[in-house]
């Protein structure tokens, strides 16, 4: 195999395809069945040329490859990535460290230190928290209720990493109805179980209600609480009251954790940045690299504000693998043993944008979000169910007959089979709307201009 030859092959295609991202159909063209029949083959009894798979999985691939990198891919909160960042995880695959261990990527260990320093600055995360690089919001959540679990048990003298769960006292999570689903998976997978998740009430807004918390709260104190507050609502972009929530939690020694999947780095913005104003007194922070900061998939980031709860959970020496004491050990944060480098893409993208440019990027998707819900809501047969707090918002489609949830469902499917554009559907507050976000660094008021057309285009065919 000629190692130049097929990543020269790779390199042309993968430049071919982000050339063309904006003018291809965002949505799939090939069919379940069509893919199918292409991609599936037998067992291969033995080697192949490596340039004949790459350009077989490139042909075969065709079709199934949904746009979602294009800056008009609304559907979403999923950002494109920076050509720094796809660089660097090119770099990353390359290089092919197992970031788990500063024995095994001293390099990656170093990045990750300097990363670590770099978003707690950028987020307004106090500088004593630790942090993880993991997969994703997914891991964060489950890594900050990890620790969460290991100090709200201790405190009650209990070992949960040596003892399990099967006599501990039960855990509950305190929460609205707002909440991102991954909480209901982090909870199931750490076994404190779905049913110990209960709603708090919220305001009009759909914020929780800090004095129904303090209800629940003084009814129950002797139960070790988590409570989970949002950093920005995925259908409205709503940020929870921190600063009341966390001292009232805090009066009753309950954990605040805080899901900023996106809504974290509005932080680096002068103008958005009061939206988060007593987030910094939480015991936890997720956020996601692969939207707003524009990274590759499989980028997340997790904080927690007492570092020996979070080691407790995941520090585990072993006979084979003594790490270098003057740095820090990356699997003594991390819920995987094995994993590749997540530092280098961060590093690369934050080093590119700096400060100013993450908050230049964050401000013009809301901008852009603002135009392009109200742009639509404005159009005859549509309404804005939503408005913008930041880049999220929703609309709706109406119909004659009254059945808007059909109309609605039947405008979305439109839009992506003309493949302009891209949005997908959702259900709140018992009614069917349209989602709206803005995250990708390369959506422009041209792109706003050509959606909004192509939702013209889609009402209007749907009525004749």
């Amino acid at each position: 195999m000629n190692v130049k030859n097929i990543l020269d092959l790779t390199s042309a295609h993968a430049i071919r395809y982000l050339e063309s991202v904006n003018s291809r159909p965002i949505a799939t063209t090939a069919s379940l069945e069509e893919l199918r029949s292409r991609l599936t083959k037998p067992l291969p009894d033995g080697p192949m040329a490596s340039e004949s798979v790459i350009n077989e999985l490139i042909q075969d691939a065709e079709g199934g490859i949904l746009g979602s990198t294009s800056s008009r891919f609304f559907g979403w909160v999923m950002g494109g990535t920076l050509p720094v960042a796809l660089a660097a995880d090119w770099l990353t695959s390359t290089w092919d460290q197992n970031g788990a261990s500063n024995v095994a990527s001293p390099a990656e260990a170093v990045v990750e230190e300097v990363c670590g320093d770099w978003a707690k600055q950028l987020l307004g995360i106090p500088s004593s928290a630790s942090f993880a690089f993991v997969t994703g919001c997914q891991g964060a959540h489950t890594t900050a209720f990890a620790a969460a679990r290991h100090k709200l048990l201790k405190d009650r003298g209990w070992n949960v990493e040596e003892n399990g769960l099967s006599q501990a006292p039960q855990l509950r999570i305190l929460t609205t109805e707002n909440r991102h689903d991954s909480i209901i998976r982090a909870v199931r997978l750490l076994g404190i179980g779905s049913q110990a998740i209960q709603y708090v009430a919220t305001d009009t807004l759909g914020r929780m209600d800090a004095t129904a918390l303090e209800n629940i709260l003084r009814m129950s104190a002797d139960i070790p609480t988590i409570i989970s507050l949002q950093a920005g609502d995925l259908h409205t972009g709503i940020f929870d009251p921190f600063a009341e929530v966390c001292s009232i939690a805090h009066a009753y020694n309950a954990w605040v954790h805080v899901d900023g999947a996106f809504g974290l780095w509005v932080a680096t913005s002068q103008k958005y940045c009061h939206l988060l104003n007593g987030a910094e007194n939480a015991d936890s922070w997720a956020t996601d690299g692969h939207k707003w900061l524009n990274l590759p998939f499989d980028s997340g980031f997790v904080f927690v504000a007492d570092p020996s709860a979070h080691r407790a959970v995941f520090a585990q020496n072993t006979h084979y693998s003594t790490p270098v004491e003057e740095l820090r050990n990356q699997k003594d944060w991390n819920p995987e043993w094995s994993r590749r480098g997540r530092g280098f893409t961060a590093y690369a993208a934050i080093r590119a944008l700096g400060h100013s440019g993450i908050a230049e990027m964050v401000e013009r998707c809301c901008t852009l979000a603002d135009r392009l819900t109200t742009g639509i809501g404005n159009l005859d047969g549509a309404k804005m169910v939503a408005k913008p707090i930041i880049n999220q918002g929703m609309v709706r489609f109406l119909s004659t007959d009254g059945d808007h949830d059909r109309k609605t469902d039947d405008i979305i499917k439109r839009i992506q089979k003309k493949g302009v554009a891209w949005f997908g559907p959702s259900t709140w507050r018992e009614m069917r709307v349209m989602r709206i976000s803005v995250c990708n660094w390369m959506t422009t008021e041209h792109d706003i201009d050509e959606t909004i057309q192509s939702v013209r285009e889609a009402i209007h065919e749907a009525s004749v």
